[in-house]
């Protein structure tokens, strides 16, 4: 069985954090280097394989808005600081189930994008690109098409934004490998074929980190 498959069977109506990276890398798509931890011990040891400065976030399939709810730590850069933001997230969950902690690498970038799959009741799986992080929702900078796409309609997606020229060369970093961009758009576009059990993609932010999109969050919602 698969991802997919197992957490269906477990009742799931979304994969965790961590099982969405992990469905997403099997097709393609670059993610976070993370470990999932069960306690202060094992992130510790995580945090050393993984290398400071870290993340740490709260993980399971019914945990959202972690944000808001102080539930995600960033630039953890010492096993000390990383020890008191663990028993302060694990006190901000109370008594809610989680699956574990993640101990995720610190991806740095200025330019932020959101890749996503929405089913439409007409047209089927359609693959969203934009504007990522914080402006998503505020600037509503994104370009559609319906599943499956191929490279030309992946490179048109990048110029159908207003921002696109964060795709170019900006403040001295280079400009962004487009050629991974759009195979990682491809293989939304063929998730949202092949398995018909996942009701919606939102990978947000892809911060690009020198060149390469790294998807630093996301949620697949099963439906």
């Amino acid at each position: 069985m698969g991802i997919i498959d197992d957490a269906i069977s477990r009742g799931q109506n979304s994969l965790s954090e961590y099982e969405a990276k992990k469905f997403l890398a099997e097709h393609g798509i670059l993610v976070t280097r993370e470990e999932l931890v069960k306690n202060v011990g094992e992130a510790l040891e995580a945090a050393e394989r993984v290398g400071y400065p870290v993340v740490l976030k709260a993980c399971g399939a019914g945990i959202t808005h972690k944000t808001e709810r102080n539930l995600v730590k960033v630039k953890l850069e010492t096993p000390e600081a990383l020890e008191k933001a663990f028993l302060e997230v694990e006190k901000n969950l109370g008594d809610e189930p989680y699956d574990g902690m993640l101990i995720q690498e610190m991806v740095e970038g200025e330019r932020e994008f959101v890749i996503g799959l929405v089913r439409d009741p007409q047209f089927g799986p359609c693959v969203m690109f934009g504007l990522g992080g914080i402006f998503t929702e505020v600037l509503k900078d994104t370009s559609f098409r319906v599943a499956p796409i191929e490279k030309y309609d992946a490179l048109q997606m990048m110029e159908e934004i207003r921002a696109k020229d964060l795709l170019g060369p900006f403040r001295g970093k280079p400009a962004v490998d487009k050629d991974l961009l759009a195979q990682e758009l491809i293989a939304v576009g063929d998730i949202g074929m092949k398995y018909d059990q996942v009701k919606e993609i939102d990978i947000n932010p892809v911060i690009i980190s020198g060149e390469k999109p790294v998807a630093v969050d996301a949620l697949v919602v099963l439906g």
